[in-house]
């Protein structure tokens, strides 16, 4: 633990002994991600269970921590499940809230108490959105300028990072960006508080303990809330979203706009790259840079597979090259093998090591099979553009500029999405060996059926 890290936890226990009169008997940071700490803390005789959430360190915050914090308690008044807020501690920016118990997946989970939870993440959505709007208004929390503009706030506001941060061509998010916003929805006037990033919950004894990770709630279109989850059902595994949206229907009252939750879904399979493409070549110091570079790998194909399906355009598939020899071979393996032997104890920079390790097999994986990658790109992008790039930078710029010069009009996307699918599943083959985790895909459901998921 650095002098940094020592300060902060000391300040947070100033501010628990000042605020909740306790004494802190254990505080940890959370190995991964954000800078989040848990507590427990002795007050008056009772053991309280706290979780301290601090900013981002490797983005930008979409909405303000204190806008989330705001939206949490609005949330707790009203008896939506979620953490108790105890306060804000303005030095390190963090608020304090209850620490949740129960699971986040449904390991261990028999099939009916993985439905009654899922049915009760139903209703909890059910009754968020029919919750009056004023007070979240009143609170401040973030509006469009008008009803038809409900479903773009938050998408708008990531386009706003990516569009201050970037440093490089991004031809794929230009595309994307492109095609949206040709193709927004219509959202009928509907207006509601909204999580975004669905799914996210501890449950136990068959009930939602509390929703979780609340930092992109804001006042939107319901519907999105229908959408986003389908992400994270790929890793938990929520059940059949046709019998989730016909069940929404019957709890809320309101139709389910199919159309416009397969817009949202693609919209937001780009958060991941907008907020974070800028780090993945230059990560600041902390940044949890592999889990960052599989997180986008893997919504990046989702949003191609996205875009697949609604021009209904077949995606090839995508064999990865032979290893070539390489006069560094055996240092990247001893490199690997000397990071996995690596331990010192503390979760914190046990984690840290292992992003180091992965980060290494990366580059070693790199230096098997990256140039014969970038030749497959090469051959690719001459095809489409009529003359082969010298070298990457020069793909780039150019990818980037003819997606540009179509983006008003998408005369090319039926080129575009099949050709950004092959680049993005060889980019993915490198991040780690052959049949590794990090390499894996695993297509979310599809909304034509044809891709059924069974829990």
């Amino acid at each position: 633990m650095d002098d940094g890290e020592r300060t902060a936890e000391a300040k947070i226990a100033d501010w628990l002994h000042e605020r909740l009169g306790g004494r802190v008997l254990r505080i940890e940071r959370q190995a991964r991600w954000r800078p989040v700490w848990f507590v427990e803390l002795e007050c008056e005789g009772e053991r309280l269970a706290l979780c301290v959430r601090g900013e981002r360190t490797d983005m930008p915050m979409v909405f303000p921590l204190e806008h989330e914090m705001r939206f949490q308690s609005l949330l707790h008044g009203f008896g939506i499940p979620v953490a108790r807020v105890h306060g804000w501690i303005e030095d390190p920016p963090a608020y304090v809230m209850d620490r949740v118990p129960g699971r986040e997946d449904f390991a261990g989970t028999g099939d009916d108490e993985r439905r009654a939870v899922v049915d009760h993440y139903l209703q909890l959505l059910a009754r968020l959105h029919a919750l009056p709007l004023q007070p979240f208004v009143e609170a401040g929390i973030r509006r469009a300028a008008t009803p038809a503009e409900s479903g773009r706030l938050g998408i708008q506001r990531y386009e706003q990072i990516f569009r201050e941060r970037k440093r490089h061509p991004e031809p794929l998010m230009e595309f994307c960006l492109g095609w949206l916003k040709r193709n927004w929805p219509d959202t009928r006037g509907r207006e509601a508080p909204v999580l975004w990033d669905g799914g996210q919950f501890h449950h136990g004894g068959g009930r939602v303990l509390a929703a979780l990770d609340l930092e992109l709630g804001h006042i939107g279109d319901p519907m999105m809330d229908l959408a986003g989850w389908r992400i994270r059902d790929t890793v938990i595994g929520y059940g059949d979203f046709d019998a989730l949206y016909t069940r929404y229907a019957e709890l809320s009252g309101r139709p389910v706009d199919l159309d416009a939750i397969r817009v949202y879904y693609f919209a937001f399979t780009l958060t991941n790259h907008l907020a974070l493409g800028a780090t993945l070549r230059e990560p600041p110091p902390g940044s949890d840079v592999m889990i960052n570079l599989r997180w986008c790998s893997e919504t990046d194909l989702f949003a191609i597979e996205a875009l697949a399906e609604i021009l209904g355009i077949e995606l090839p598939e995508v064999d990865a090259p032979a290893p070539r020899p390489s006069v560094v071979r055996g240092l990247h393996e001893h490199l690997v093998r000397s990071l996995r032997a690596l331990h010192t104890g503390d979760a914190y920079h046990d984690h840290q090591l292992h992003v180091a390790f992965r980060l290494a097999r990366h580059l070693q994986r790199h230096d098997e099979i990256g140039q014969a990658v970038l030749e497959a790109d090469l051959d690719d992008l001459a095809t489409l553009l009529g003359s082969r790039p010298a070298d990457w930078q020069q793909a780039e710029a150019a990818l980037e500029r003819f997606v540009l010069a179509d983006a008003a009009a998408g005369r090319h996307d039926r080129d575009l999405v099949p050709l950004f699918h092959r680049i993005n599943r060889r980019a993915q083959l490198l991040l780690g060996p052959a049949g590794s985790a990090m390499t894996r895909h695993f297509p979310a459901q599809r909304f034509d059926r044809r891709t059924r998921r069974t829990v």
